[in-house]
């Protein structure tokens, strides 16, 4: 006890000065008086000038925990990239040792779509673009989404096409994630059916479906749309898988022609084995 008193007779000056600073505050905090009035609005402008005019200075330790986050997310990407600049080195390297050829690189041709039908079994579109823009007959028609269909005539300014939402349409397709493969048919409504595949084979709702190398009409890799459900049908041998389009043809403006034509030696070669 005699030290604490000791203590607090070294800092009775301070101790005295927070004891009144405190009463001053409450005295202000409390009086309404015109000039107490007047005080407390000018100290709360000049705290609040203060504020604005040191804003500027930024918060240390929210950059820090910023510049931690930003540091962790370089680190990621930078694997990422490393392992992407991996995968594209090895897969040089392995197709110079087996000597695979590489895939060619397309070219398109945009159209814009001036006519469209799509409550039709055998639903197509018009193109602004025909043979003077180097347009034939079966080359793919695709968005930034994905496949939309294949030329089905052409003439000098314009061609049609044959959608995807057409009961003629047949396309070679392959599940990425499992590589499935399959044949895309429509058979009315709004979804596509993924044919030929067998009960065994492992396809699950939300498999990504796009073209595959089989199909002598469409490039391999060609986005068609997302598995939207499977069905185990009892005493079949093939499944049912339905697909959604990616594209939606309810508003499709403007589309791009692949300048892909079949491979006509293929073609030949095919047709000659045997049915």
């Amino acid at each position: 006890m005699r030290r604490l008193i000791d203590i607090l007779f070294v800092f009775k000056e301070y101790l005295l000065l927070a004891v009144f600073l405190l009463i001053s505050i409450l005295l202000l905090a409390t009086n309404d008086s015109p000039q107490i009035r007047s005080i407390r609005t000018i100290t709360v402008g000049a705290i609040g000038f203060l504020q604005d005019a040191f804003a500027f200075i930024p918060n240390y330790f929210d950059l820090k925990e910023e510049n931690r986050i930003l540091r962790a997310q370089n680190v990621t990407l930078a694997d990422e990239a490393n392992r992407m600049r991996e995968a594209s080195l090895e897969n040089i390297r392995l197709r110079r040792l087996f000597e695979l050829k590489n895939r060619t690189a397309y070219s398109y041709v945009a159209a814009n779509v001036v006519g469209k039908t799509l409550q039709l079994l055998r639903n197509t579109v018009v193109l602004d673009v025909g043979a003077n823009d180097g347009v034939a007959v079966n080359m793919p028609i695709v968005t930034e989404a994905g496949l939309v269909g294949k030329v089905n005539a052409v003439g000098a300014d314009y061609a049609i096409g044959q959608l995807v939402l057409n009961k003629d349409f047949r396309a070679s397709a392959k599940v990425q994630r499992g590589r499935v493969d399959g044949i895309v048919s429509w058979a009315g409504g709004d979804n596509l059916d993924l044919k030929n595949v067998a009960k065994t084979l492992d396809v699950q709702a939300g498999d990504v479906v796009m073209t595959s190398e089989y199909s002598s009409v469409f490039p391999p890799g060609i986005r068609i749309g997302i598995v939207s459900k499977t069905l185990q049908e009892q005493g079949a041998l093939f499944q049912a898988v339905e697909i959604t389009p990616s594209v939606d043809f309810s508003k499709l403006e403007e589309v791009f022609v692949v300048t892909s034509l079949p491979d006509t030696n293929r073609i030949a070669l095919e047709q000659r084995l045997p049915r």
